[in-house]
């Protein structure tokens, strides 16, 4: 009868040709004012459909995180992921468990370079600090996280790779004159894997989102509009833009200032229990009964902590057992562990 009924009204075999099965009506279509806001945030952040819902839900606009995914892509505004998204993540219980630091690249500028330093919490993915500097240097370096450390505390441990100014190939460990300064502050230092940067996957996910996001800004031509794009983008990546893993909330709700140590300015004597007591010479040697073993040159005329075991030295700096002595062939091996954990 459908079809009977379409070739009266018509009067016409072309009464029976294919209709299009879109609704003559559409009372739930989305108001065009919606779209255009879920446009125009897209536009100005680059954010997807789920943050961007959140993002406008606080503005008073309602619209489903689907909703506003479909928007992006009626309009093209929307590029389909090269890579499926890791299935499980791994993060600490509280904030400042765990701070994951690496520099950002290297960004040429017309008269000079800029690489920006990230400084990370691991549990909500705050960031504490993106500084824009002029090289990777320690003076920097510390510097930096000097002026942060006094103003809001240290973190209990630091995540880093093996990179420049944090880590060294001369000396036979990696340790530098800035993680040993780290050291002194009680931080417990933590390498990623070697050639494994998915051990600092939130670090270098937020790298990711600084590099899309300051693309689709415009490239800052200077170190000043380079510093204060790095001002904007932590006020809006910490305060306005959800985060999924979050459950949509902003870094900046989740985030407690929790388990800080007061910045130490001359950081006091480290009092060791057990073992025996040492001090290295000038090139990081331990003379131990009449011999000289290598231990690191940034921990040169440092005391340590010696304690033989199985035939075997073990050397400790304050809270880390950093180096493991065959005595029978005189063997080095470099290691990296908490003194407390260590049996």
């Amino acid at each position: 009868y459908l079809w009977l009924n379409r070739y009266h009204e018509a009067g016409s075999v072309n009464g029976l040709a294919e209709r299009s099965r879109r609704p003559l009506q559409s009372p739930q279509q989305t108001e065009e004012k919606v779209a255009a806001a879920v446009l125009a945030l897209r536009d100005k952040t680059g954010w997807g459909g789920p943050k961007i819902a959140k993002a406008l839900e606080s503005q008073g606009v309602q619209v489903a995180p689907a909703t506003a995914q479909r928007i992006l892509w009626r309009n093209g505004r929307v590029i389909k992921p090269k890579v499926a998204k890791a299935s499980t993540r791994f993060e600490k219980a509280e904030c400042n468990e765990l701070a994951q630091m690496d520099f950002k690249g290297e960004y040429t500028l017309p008269k000079e370079k800029c690489y920006p330093l990230s400084f990370l919490d691991d549990c909500s993915r705050y960031c504490h600090g993106l500084w824009p500097l002029p090289g990777t240097g320690g003076a920097g370096v510390k510097q930096t996280l000097e002026g942060y450390f006094r103003e809001h505390g240290v973190p209990l441990s630091i995540l880093m790779d093996h990179g420049t100014p944090w880590y060294g190939t001369t000396n036979q460990h990696g340790l530098t004159w800035v993680s040993v300064w780290l050291l002194k502050q009680g931080v417990v230092l933590r390498y990623s894997g070697v050639g494994h940067p998915q051990t600092q996957g939130k670090v270098e996910r937020f790298h990711q989102t600084l590099k899309r996001r300051t693309r689709h800004r415009g490239l800052p031509t200077t170190m000043a509009e380079w510093r204060r794009w790095a001002v904007e983008f932590r006020q809006e990546y910490n305060h306005e833009r959800p985060h999924e893993s979050l459950g949509n909330k902003t870094p900046a709700e989740v985030y407690q200032p929790v388990n800080l140590r007061a910045y130490q300015e001359q950081p006091s004597e480290w009092e060791y229990s057990g073992g025996v007591v040492k001090k290295l010479n000038t090139q990081g040697l331990l003379y131990y009964r009449q011999q000289t073993y290598f231990v690191s040159e940034a921990l040169a005329a440092e005391r340590v902590r010696v304690d033989e075991l199985d035939g075997k030295l073990l050397v400790t700096f304050r809270h880390m057992t950093v180096r493991e002595i065959e005595l029978g062939t005189g063997k080095s091996i470099a290691v990296l562990l908490s003194a407390k954990k260590r049996k």
